[in-house]
């Protein structure tokens, strides 16, 4: 649920406080007056946030008032939600149901979102539309020039991405020409590639969790999707906690308070204990300072430090294959995962060792040997990794002040590596004390 960036400035109340230092009140553009009239006529009332730009993340919330544990930050009626319901009861409804075979419940809201903003002023859905972002910056829509700088396991995940929506795109075809009864223009003008991109990115950055029945018109991948107008304007932190789920009660999705907000601040939700890779490939930023970032050692990397004439080699790889151990291999703001060092344990041990492996994956000392091994290793893997992250930070400098205007996308990927140099430099600290200490 990550928003469009901009600026804009408000000199109202600035005196009274210091909030605005922080963020600047939006609530008087001519778009947001739009929405929360919409929504009050759908029945939602809300006192307590208004839309800002923030300094740090841009467009967010901003709580009015002080806001403690356990208060409602926000409570939005199943009317304002736009689910899979909503489609079928709109003039798509009968050609999804007689569409054989069934649509995804992900490409039906897909669909609809291309279809609505086509429709412009003639959507009832139009006070929503135009506060959606009108372009995302999810990794499976970058340059792939730009994907080249990202670092593995993401880049691949970032080209698997654009696969997806690609696919997506080429089965949906003849789906979308059947919907040809219901628009002046031909299809294949309206359903286009950059169209369909922007619909999936919107539900997969924006949509928050909402369980619903399976029917027998769509297909049987999950239905857990609903669009959330306004609440969907909430950024994310790492830092926060909230209760969020739909009240069957009040028929509205709420979210509850798990922490302190002060008056005039941002209100933040967390979307999960997620690192910058994730983040990024799901919502498309990076979250400085993110306590759950690792820095992701690949496969490839560790077999650069496994002896090539060791004969246990094929061994102690099948080993590592067998029991999940070549996979989320990472460093940490405290230094190394327990999961690295124990595969660099594994791939550490002697000829006489190897028998013990079961002890290793188990977390066991085998020998004085094999722990100062392992630690080298590791230490020699993180140099590396320090000295590749360098290597690339150059690249994008010199990427930028080659570009005329600035690139989103360059911008973020260097947020990524930075954050990322400062993780391995922090655990390359750790690797020195742990062999003083030893």
């Amino acid at each position: 649920m990550k928003k469009n960036r901009g600026r804009t400035g408000r000199k109202r109340r600035r005196k009274h406080s210091q909030s605005f230092v922080d963020g600047v009140n939006c609530s008087h553009k001519l778009e947001y007056i739009k929405l929360k009239k919409w929504l009050k006529g759908r029945g939602f009332e809300d006192s307590t946030l208004r839309p800002a730009e923030f300094r740090e993340t841009g467009r967010g919330l901003m709580a009015t008032k002080a806001l403690q544990v356990r208060d409602l930050i926000i409570s939005l009626p199943e009317k304002c939600l736009l689910t899979t319901s909503t489609v079928l009861r709109s003039c798509l409804g009968g050609y999804i149901k007689n569409w054989k075979p069934p649509v995804s419940p992900l490409m039906a809201l897909c669909t609809f979102l291309i279809a609505e903003r086509h429709a412009g002023q003639k959507s009832p859905w139009k006070p929503y539309l135009d506060v959606l972002p009108k372009t995302y910056t999810c990794p499976g829509c970058w340059e792939h020039d730009v994907v080249t700088l990202l670092p593995e396991p993401l880049r691949k995940k970032a080209q698997e991405q654009r696969t997806t929506i690609h696919e997506l795109y080429l089965s949906s075809k003849a789906f979308f020409s059947s919907l040809q009864p219901l628009f002046a223009e031909d299809t294949g003008t309206i359903f286009t590639y950059s169209a369909l991109e922007w619909a999936w990115c919107t539900i997969n950055t924006r949509t928050i969790y909402m369980k619903h029945p399976q029917r027998e018109w769509f297909s049987l991948e999950p239905d857990v999707y609903a669009l959330a107008p306004y609440l969907d304007l909430l950024n994310h932190s790492p830092n926060v906690q909230v209760k969020a789920a739909f009240n069957e009660q009040t028929r509205s999705y709420e979210i509850w308070a798990n922490s302190q907000c002060k008056k005039y601040g941002e209100v933040f939700i967390c979307y999960g204990p997620h690192d910058n890779q994730r983040l990024l490939l799901e919502y498309g930023f990076v979250a400085m300072d993110n306590p759950h970032s690792s820095v992701y050692v690949s496969s490839d990397t560790l077999l650069k430090y496994l002896p090539p004439l060791d004969k246990q080699r094929k061994a102690k790889l099948s080993i590592l294959k067998d029991h999940d151990f070549l996979e989320n291999l990472t460093f940490g703001w405290d230094g190394p995962s327990w999961r690295l060092l124990t595969a660099l344990k594994l791939l550490s041990l002697g000829a006489d060792e190897l028998a013990c492996w079961r002890r290793t994956l188990l977390g066991d000392v085998i020998s004085a040997r094999n722990q100062e091994q392992s630690w080298k290793i590791t230490t020699q893997i993180c140099h590396l990794l320090i000295e590749e992250t360098q290597q690339v930070l150059l690249q994008i400098s010199q990427l930028r002040r080659s570009k005329e205007t600035p690139n989103p996308q360059l911008a973020l990927v260097e947020m990524l590596h930075l954050e990322g140099l400062k993780i391995l430099q922090k655990s390359a600290e750790v690797l020195c004390h742990s062999n003083l200490a030893t």
